[in-house]
């Protein structure tokens, strides 16, 4: 039996980890008191008393943990910004390639991927593979999330039976175009520019639907949009994540459709000259929590979607 030991457990990651985990025969959850989860000693030991470590913390707490493991047998998966475009680090996206799982199957340190960015690289990885787009491509991306996605103090902000008029409709943010998933964006995908991106905020719980527009004038010369699709099922054909032909659900797309499941659906929509590629999935599923528990079972050796919602 592993041992699992969540550094930041309190927070909404750290919280639905243990839900998709303390229920499971195959582990055994390494736990501090209340009085013990900040306090520096404790969480050494634990971490270092782990065969596995979830370390769901701000990126300067995450880095700390890191330094606070001395032996080379603990496992970390980092849901944190801090080492996602770290090259000695595993990206956990285990789909974009064999070679990519491989690396997350056989590698010590794995940092978990952005909400936003996972949706993004999902997208646009595999039309640079095939030499679809090329590096040099202007992309945006238009991102809608539900208020999970930022975090406990958002959560309660929203769920306030008072809350203030503002709250009530979509929000527009990372207006400076320096939001935090940039960088991995452009590191994993390959691409030399960054996206302009518009991530949005509405007031439901979670979900997640990220959205590539593309004229077809960027693709590079003799690909069609069919190319995209068959890029697309030619990589995605589950059981997480999985090409869909269609995501019209009456000339509408609803962004929490897969709230609370662990799986992602890629569809392409649009037509011959003005091309939307989608990506839809809970931005605390495949987006955070549900994507560290998978990459924990593919360092496990187990099917990749026990105790996954798909």
């Amino acid at each position: 039996m592993k041992k699992v030991f969540i550094d930041g457990s309190a927070g909404t990651t750290g919280l639905r980890i243990v839900e998709r985990l303390e229920s499971r025969d195959d582990i055994e959850l390494i736990k501090l008191t209340e009085e013990n989860r900040k306090d520096s000693e404790a969480r050494k030991k634990a971490l270092n008393e782990a065969d596995i470590a979830f370390l769901c913390l701000p990126d300067a707490a995450a880095i700390e943990a890191v330094s606070l493991i001395d032996n080379d047998k603990t496992v970390v998966l980092d849901t944190s910004t801090a080492h996602r475009t770290n090259s000695d680090w595993a990206y956990g996206f285990p789909e974009l390639s064999k070679t990519a799982e491989e690396k997350v199957k056989n590698s010590k340190r794995i940092a978990v991927p952005g909400c936003h960015a996972s949706g993004f690289i999902s997208l646009v990885y595999p039309l640079v593979e095939k030499g679809i787009i090329s590096k040099d491509i202007l992309l945006s991306c238009f991102s809608l999330t539900g208020y999970s996605g930022g975090g406990k103090k958002m959560i309660a902000e929203y769920e306030d039976a008072e809350r203030e008029e503002l709250l009530n409709a979509p929000r527009q943010y990372g207006l400076s175009q320096t939001h935090k998933h940039l960088p991995e964006m452009t590191s994993v995908t390959g691409i030399e520019n960054a996206p302009v991106f518009i991530p949005v905020v509405d007031a439901y719980y979670s979900g997640m639907e990220v959205t590539v527009p593309l004229f077809a004038s960027q693709l590079n010369e003799g690909y069609t949009v069919e190319d995209i699709k068959n890029a697309y099922k030619e990589k995605y054909k589950g059981p997480v994540v999985k090409y869909v032909e269609a995501f019209d659900e009456s000339g509408f797309v609803s962004a929490n459709k897969l709230s609370f499941n662990d799986g992602m659906e890629i569809s392409v929509s649009g037509n011959s000259d003005r091309i939307l590629l989608i990506s839809r999935y809970d931005n605390l599923g495949k987006g955070a929590s549900g994507a560290a528990v998978e990459c924990m079972n593919i360092v496990l050796g187990i099917d990749k979607t026990t105790g996954l919602e798909i």
